[in-house]
């Protein structure tokens, strides 16, 4: 199985064990994790800002004192 050798100072490394530490993991686990959790933490805020566009029109509607509608030019696109 293919390996990876990662280089830490030292300050690094302490906080990488705490965060291992603080979820109950070995070190090596919370290493390997990490990756595998920013794919999912990337594909749930492509999910979540896919969904949020998709549903501005209903926002917008719903509550219409809470921010700009979405077709209102703000900033230098309105100058």
């Amino acid at each position: 199985m293919p390996s990876l050798n990662i280089t830490f100072t030292d300050e690094e490394l302490e906080a990488v064990r705490a965060a291992a530490a603080a979820e109950g993991k070995s070190l090596k686990q919370f290493v390997h994790d990490l990756p595998l959790r920013e794919q999912q933490r990337l594909q749930f805020v492509r999910y979540a800002v896919s969904w949020g566009e998709t549903h501005r029109a209903e926002f917008d509607d719903a509550f219409p004192d809470e921010m700009p509608p979405a077709d209102a030019q703000q900033g230098a696109e309105a100058a």
